[in-house]
């Protein structure tokens, strides 16, 4: 597990007694997360989670899980994929497996991941190819659907029955990375932040481009081989979370906080003031020599994707010249990649359930469970530096694996020694070393 940094960053109202405490577990220097053995007793994860084992053209896809909590303490786990969610008992016992009924009486064939809850008592799921957001109840029953023109990386709802989003878009010659609210009732939004994102030139229409790659020439290829390198926007796309009744929106290419109302108002801002990492020119090179021997052991690429309207696959000629050139091109890059690569503030944001923030800073080294705490009250102080350890998991830090409720931690995580399936839902205890 790779080492994190985090920073957390502490509601904008007076502290709360369960919050002080909180403090006082990081200000011990190391936090423990302890697995709750009463949790979830009695389960078969073998059959629970027998999705781990779910491929796509030959990669896994089974751990592409995520939870959301409900108000009563049970749990919602989303399977990619998959036209149904798995719920949870508040003490951790599978229940059952269950879709989204339509208001014809029929489950939907496709759906997405739940994304949240609104009012306390409706799900919302992010959107289809078509921009639509489903909600329905707790009994999967359909109620709603939102219209949004535009692809989303991030939701949450907000407490005054408002649902706060992370979207992006393609425009002609630029992307637009922005954060709206977006009213449940009446489907009207305000866009309160955005950013714009030049576009690469495209590379006309050569058959290397018509295959879906592209490669930034003076750097690495793909946007999958180098870090924090994208053609679809922003480098590290805003992430938000709401305390209290202030909407956050953290930008971590800049390490700006932005403090709204709940109405989409800036109140304050403030930046993140730790030092800016890069990954060096030997780092990259080392990157992109390990993508070229990937390439080129996988002989071709097997292309069964889009290429155009009127042809939906490629020949194997079509196939073997594409692997070629783009092996060229990767060797080519190997030799223009010249600057170091700035890393972003931080990599996610976990609230906790006193209303603190924890902002995670990307790893630097691997096959570790610890993580650099720093706590930030809502004077403007970082007051301590701590860690996360856990002895019998690998952990995952991110909002989609990792949920604070109570006190406790809720995870999907991947047990150290296990047989069958290692994937678990697990809650641990928060404790000083």
């Amino acid at each position: 597990m790779k080492k994190l940094l985090l920073i957390v960053f502490l509601t904008l109202s007076a502290l709360s007694i369960s919050a002080q405490k909180l403090i006082d577990v990081y200000k011990k220097g190391v936090v423990k997360l302890v697995p709750d053995t009463q949790y979830a007793q009695g389960n078969n994860w073998d059959v629970v989670f027998k999705t781990y084992y779910d491929t796509i053209y030959n990669t896994p896809m089974g751990n592409r899980k995520s939870i959301e909590m409900m108000p009563d303490g049970s749990v919602i786990v989303n399977h990619v994929y998959r036209n149904f969610y798995s719920k949870f008992s508040p003490d951790g016992k599978f229940e059952k497996e269950f879709g989204i009924i339509s208001s014809k009486g029929v489950q939907y064939k496709k759906i997405n991941t739940i994304q949240g809850v609104i009012n306390n008592n409706t799900f919302f799921t992010g959107l289809d190819n078509m921009g639509n957001m489903i909600c329905f109840d707790f009994n999967g029953k359909y109620i709603k659907t939102l219209k949004l023109n535009y692809m989303t990386r991030q939701m949450i709802p907000l407490p005054n029955n408002k649902i706060a989003v992370v979207g992006w878009v393609i425009w002609s010659n630029k992307f637009r990375d922005f954060v709206s609210i977006v009213d449940y009732e009446t489907n009207k939004e305000k866009v309160i932040w955005e950013y714009f994102t030049e576009r690469p030139e495209e590379i006309g229409h050569s058959k290397l481009f018509s295959y879906g790659y592209k490669w930034k020439e003076g750097g690495a290829f793909s946007i999958t081989t180098m870090p924090f390198s994208k053609y679809t926007g922003m480098a590290s796309s805003p992430q938000i979370s709401c305390v209290g009744n202030r909407l956050i929106v953290a930008l971590p290419t800049t390490g700006e906080i932005l403090v709204y109302d709940l109405e989409g108002n800036l109140k304050s801002k403030d930046k993140i003031e730790w030092a800016t990492n890069y990954v060096s020119v030997e780092e990259q090179k080392e990157i992109q020599r390990k993508a070229i021997e990937k390439y080129k052991n996988m002989g071709t690429f097997n292309f069964t994707r889009w290429v155009t309207p009127e042809k939906n696959t490629i020949t194997p000629e079509e196939n073997k010249t594409a692997h070629e050139e783009i092996l060229k091109r990767m060797e080519a890059d190997l030799d223009k990649i010249s600057d170091p690569i700035p890393i972003p503030a931080f990599s996610a944001i976990i609230k906790d359930s006193d209303g603190n923030l924890l902002f995670f800073e990307y790893p630097k080294e691997e096959n570790t469970n610890k993580f650099n705490v720093w706590i930030y009250e809502n004077d403007g102080k970082f007051v301590c530096q701590s860690s996360f350890v856990c002895d019998d998991y690998d952990l995952t830090i991110n909002p989609s694996k990792m949920v604070f409720y109570k006190g406790y931690i809720y995870g999907l995580q991947l047990l150290k020694q296990t047989s069958g399936v290692p994937l678990r839902l697990v809650r641990f205890k928060v404790t000083s070393n």
